[in-house]
Parts: structure tokens; C-alpha cells; sequence
């Protein structure tokens, strides 16, 4: 009897596991934590018989004082562990630099992949097929080349399934969050392999190895091998992840999918014939993603943490608005912009069409947006999942982009600005309909997903909470986007406030008070930035009124969480502004922002609190 072995993880796997543990606690979902025992239970049943194999053929052999003693099939209890702590490991690391992947958007099929896409699968196929075939011809040989015979007949046949089903996807997915899940274990096993072998706490018989060390002790075999097993975990990985991407993205194929999909519906998603995907449905996804990337880093961010099928239509509906936001500000007149106004009207109006007319709707509907929008918002319209939101936010925020309209009369940019904000009340009407619309929207689709049904009473509460707190987030906007704003004549500040501010800056003020005008010609100046925090102190008010109602969401989806972190990430931008107040931002002068670390910690605290 010894601790050898048994020390070998309590100073290198455990530890690691615990890290990483510690660090993902917040963010692990209920399917990362059964993808990842799932994985385990794969792992040990298959390694196992293979492992108990070599023992028995005396191909890996522990010395008596190095392990503690019990064994199952010969083989040492600290081995079976390992099993379970490296797929753990490597599983972690996965899932940490994965977290923020939206899988809905990689996956794909043959029509829908490049030529070189499929040829690069069918070469891991072929490659695949060869090791394993020279892997069974090492074993039939025999000697020297027995071990790694061994290693490439047994993993090999388990890569090639995976890649053969998963292999298009993965081939979609950024490669760095594939290979360093891979790597980064693979190496730090590699060490530790290489200290446990040069200390004999386990052996490779010297006439089924090569013979041949990477470095110091480390066998080519046992670097193989582990390299392998992380490739095998991490292909696993990636193989439930489409499996899932599949069930929450094809509502046509799967109905009825709770929010963590049991393993039989994961693996159902995985033979799914991939030419039954609904590709435009995916291209829609792409695009959505694309256009939150450039355009709402903190959602995107924040989305992450929300499980399946709502992340999908959280995603759908901040597309939309972004696009119908987009058709409106780029129009080059008023006209233009108010044309769009009138189509995204008659759009809702055909979306929202009565049950008797729903089907001729459908395809009337789709017909009306081929023909009057352009291609770039045509997927983010058809996709916008009407049912299960209630119409009127949605023509409440067309309202507030009419409110938008008012700030120019006549044709365009030639014509003098004018500031419809009169007052803190105007003020508000303009948030509760571009912000807090979008709030609301969002609210009712965590109470389509969710399994816990509140009281109608219950959702009243929230949803106004959610108004609220959709004040906060749009007087945080402004304030952040004073100097852009002015820059296109528009001055959200309360004209009230700046009457009362002081003195105006302009050529001809004489004694008059600040107006919007003094603020178009100067942004900068210190009155604007006085504004600016009393209008941040106001965000922070109605954010300290709602706030404290988001414990009452229920929790038992995981939603709860992914909320509040949505709310904080947009909050941050607040305190950001508060702390640099009179200090322009040192990458953009223009426009306040939070650095992604910031952002990422803030996520990480916030579902830790939660």
C-alpha cells in the first residue's frame, strides 16, 4: 500500500478541478452540469474494459507501494478516477471558453457548407479510418508498437463517430475554443504524467512501447493517449452541443423541449438528418448574432447566460428592434423614415392578424416583407416570434421611433432641429416607449419558457418592474450618448433642465438660460456633463425602485440570474460614466464603454449573487 498514485491527484487533478469549479460555479448551467456527467459516465464505461485490458496484459503496471490497494478488473481505484477527474477537467475548460458560443448559429448541412468544408470532413474521415487501420495492424504485429496499437484501435473508432456526425458543425465553430480545451489539459497531463513516471508511481512494459520520450519521461505513448482522450471528451462536447443547438433551434422538428433536453432528445438531435434543418431559420440566426455583435455587446454578452430555446428568442426580438431601429435612423428624410414606420405598421398588422386569417397571413405576410424590405431585415421580420409576444409594446416602440422623427421638420437634414423632450415627463414617455417596451417584451418571453407559472397578479408586478427599469436603462443610453446625439441635432436632455442649468454659451444668448442649442455646439462642456449625472442620478432612482423586485422571478429555470445580469451589464455602462465624469472615455471620446473583462465580471458576481 501507498500514496503515490493517490498524491498525484490531490496535488495536481483535484486542486485543478476545484479551480475551475470555483470559477464556473456561477455561469454552469443545469445542461452544462449534465452534459458534463454525461461525458464522465461515456468516459469511464468505455475506458474502463480497455484500461482493465492493459492491466491484464501487463502493458501499464503499478507498483504495490505506489497505490493505495483496492482495484475493480485489476485495475486501481486512482485509475478509475482518473477517468473521472480528466474528463471533469477537460470538460470545464470546454465549457468555460464556450460560454459565450451561440451553437444555433453553426450549425449546417452539406447545401449549406463550401466545398472545402466537406472535403476537409471527408479528409478526418479518411485520416481516421487509416489510424485505426494501422492501429489494429500494430496490435497484430505485435512488440513494440503494441501500446500505441492499442491507443488508436480504441480511440479512434469513437473520434471517427463523432466527427462523422458532428464534424461540419465543429468545423464552423471558432477553432480556438476547440483546440485550447484540448491543449491546455492535454499539456498539464502531459507534466504530470511525466513527474508520476520518472517517480515509477505507474509503468509502460519495455517491450510494448517504441521507447521514444517526448521530454524527460514522458513516453510518445502517454502523450498520445492523453491527447487523444482530450480529443475524444472535447469531440463528445461538441457533439452534445449540436445535439441540444438541434432540439432548441427547429421548433418544426422538436415541439416540446423542456429547458435542460434529456439525453434521449440531445441524441435524437444528433442523428437528426441534417438535410431537414431549416436553414433559412439558421441564416436568420447568423445574421441576428452579427448584428448584435457590432451593435449590443452587453445583450449579446448577457444572452449568453439564458438557456436554450429563450436565448434563441431573446435573440430574435433584439434583432428586430435593432433592424427596425436601423430602417428608421438610416432613412435619408423624414419621409423616408416615416414611409418605414408606416411598412414596420402594416408588418405588425399582418403579423398579429386574426386566428381565422392566420394562415393566408402567413404567406401574405412573408410576401409583404420580400417586397418591401431589403434582404439585410427581411430574416430578422420573419423570424420575430410574434406569438408569443403581445402586439402592443411592439407598436408602442414604433411610436417612440416616431417621437425620434420629431426632432427635424420638413425634408431631412437641411431642416432646423427641434427638441420634443420638453420635460422629465416627455422624457419618460419616450423611455417607456423605446426601452421599456423592449423590457416588457423581453419579460413575456421568460414567461412563455418558463415551467414555473406565476399568478397573473405575479406577472403584473414584474412587468412593471420591467418599465421601470426600462427608464433606467434608456437614461443611462442618453446620458452615455449626449456628444452622439448632438452630433445629429438630437438633445434628449429635458429642455426644463437646461433652463434651469445656467447661462447659455452662444453668440447671441445675452442672458437666456441653456438651450439645446448651446448643447449641439458643445457637448463637452460642464453644464452638459451636470446633466448628465442628475440625469444618471434619475436611472439610478428608478433602477433602485425595480431593482429589488427581480428576487421575486422564480429561479427554477435559471432565469433569475441571466436577468439581473442583463440589467447590470447595461448599469455598468452607468457607473462608468459616473466614475469618468468630465473624463472622456480614452478609446472612444464619443461614447463611454466598459472594457470586456469589466463586463465579464460583472456577469460572474452578478450570478454568484443571485
Amino acid at each position: 500500500m501507498g500514496w503515490d498514485y493517490a498524491l498525484v491527484h490531490i496535488k495536481f487533478t483535484i486542486p485543478l478541478a476545484g479551480l475551475l469549479t470555483a470559477v464556473l460555479k456561477p455561469l454552469l448551467t443545469r445542461t452544462d452540469l449534465y452534459k458534463t456527467s454525461a461525458l464522465i459516465v461515456i468516459a469511464f464505461t468505455s475506458a474502463l474494459p480497455w484500461d482493465s485490458y492493459l492491466v491484464h496484459q501487463r502493458i501499464w503496471t503499478y507498483p504495490e507501494d505506489a497505490i493505495l490497494g483496492p482495484r475493480f478488473l485489476k485495475v486501481p481505484v486512482e485509475e478509475l478516477f482518473f477517468f473521472v477527474i480528466q474528463t471533469y477537467i477537460t470538460s470545464m475548460f470546454y465549457i468555460l471558453l464556450n460560454k459565450p458560443s451561440f451553437h444555433p448559429q453553426y450549425l449546417t448541412n452539406r447545401a449549406d457548407s463550401a466545398p472545402g468544408v466537406q472535403f476537409v470532413r471527408r479528409l478526418g474521415q479518411s485520416a481516421l479510418t487509416v489510424l485505426i487501420a494501422y492501429g489494429f495492424y500494430l496490435v497484430r504485429k505485435g512488440g513494440e508498437g503494441t501500446y500505441l496499437g492499442l491507443i488508436l484501435a480504441w480511440a479512434c473508432p469513437f473520434a471517427l463517430l463523432t466527427w462523422t456526425f458532428s464534424g461540419l458543425f465543429l468545423l464552423r465553430l471558432p477553432a480556438a475554443r476547440i483546440a485550447l480545451p484540448i491543449l491546455i489539459p492535454t499539456v498539464y497531463l502531459w507534466l504530470v504524467d511525466e513527474l508520476a513516471l520518472g517517480r515509477g508511481t505507474w509503468a509502460i512494459e519495455s517491450g510494448t512501447k517504441l521507447g521514444i520520450c517526448i521530454f524527460g519521461s514522458l513516453e510518445i505513448e502517454e502523450a498520445v493517449f492523453f491527447l487523444a482522450t482530450n480529443v475524444l471528451v472535447v469531440l463528445g462536447l461538441v457533439a452534445f452541443d449540436r445535439g441540444t443547438a438541434v432540439v432548441n433551434t427547429f421548433p418544426g422538428l422538436f415541439p416540446e423541449v423542456p429547458a435542460t433536453p434529456t439525453f434521449s432528445l440531445v441524441l435524437k438531435g444528433v442523428f437528426t438528418n441534417p438535410s431537414k434543418y431549416d436553414i433559412a431559420r439558421v441564416r436568420g440566426l447568423r445574421d441576428s448574432v452579427k448584428r448584435l455583435k457590432s451593435k449590443s455587446r452587453s445583450f449579446y454578452l448577457a444572452s449568453s447566460t439564458f438557456p436554450g430555446r429563450l436565448r434563441i428568442d431573446l435573440v430574435l426580438l433584439y434583432s428586430f428592434c435593432r433592424v427596425a431601429d436601423d430602417l428608421v435612423d438610416e432613412a435619408r428624410t423624414q419621409a423616408a423614415a416615416l414611409d418605414w414606420i408606416d411598412k414596420l405598421t402594416k408588418y405588425l398588422d399582418l403579423a398579429y392578424a386574426s386566428d381565422a386569417k392566420a394562415s393566408a397571413s402567413t404567406h401574405s405576410l412573408a410576401g409583404y416583407i420580400d417586397k418591401n424590405f431589403p434582404e439585410s431585415a427581411r430574416s430578422a421580420l420573419k423570424l420575430l416570434p410574434t406569438s408569443l409576444l403581445p402586439k402592443e409594446p411592439l407598436y408602442e416602440l414604433l411610436e417612440g421611433f416616431k417621437m425620434d422623427l420629431s426632432f427635424t421638420q420638413g425634408d431631412g437634414r437641411k431642416s432646423s432641429p427641434q427638441f420634443p423632450i420638453k420635460d422629465e415627463q416627455t422624457l419618460e414617455l419616450y423611455a417607456h416607449r423605446v426601452a421599456s417596451t423592449v423590457g416588457e417584451l423581453c419579460l413575456w418571453l421568460v414567461f412563455h419558457h418558463s415551467q414555473t407559472r406565476l399568478a397573473p397578479d405575479q406577472q403584473a408586478v414584474l412587468v412593471a418592474a420591467a418599465r421601470t427599469m426600462g427608464h433606467a436603462l434608456q437614461y443611462v443610453n442618453i446620458a452615455r450618448d449626449i456628444k452622439v446625439d448632438a452630433a445629429m441635432n438630437r438633445v434628449y436632455l429635458p429642455t426644463s433642465w437646461l433652463k434651469e442649468e445656467g447661462p447659455g454659451q452662444g453668440p447671441d444668448q445675452g442672458g437666456l438660460r441653456l438651450t439645446p442649442e448651446d448643447i449641439i455646439r458643445n457637448p463637452d462642456q460642464a453644464g452638459a456633463e451636470t446633466l448628465r449625472q442628475r440625469l444618471l442620478d434619475l436611472a439610478f432612482r428608478e433602477y433602485g425602485r425595480s431593482r429589488p423586485v427581480m428576487g421575486s422571478i422564480p429561479d427554477g429555470d435559471g432565469v433569475r440570474g441571466p436577468l439581473i445580469v442583463a440589467v447590470e451589464s447595461y448599469m455598468e455602462i452607468g457607473r462608468v460614466l459616473r466614475e469618468r465624469a468630465g473624463v472622456p472615455c480614452p478609446k472612444n471620446p464619443d461614447r463611454a464603454t466598459v472594457p470586456r473583462s469589466r463586463r465579464i465580471w460583472v456577469a460572474w458576481k452578478n450570478l454568484a449573487l443571485a
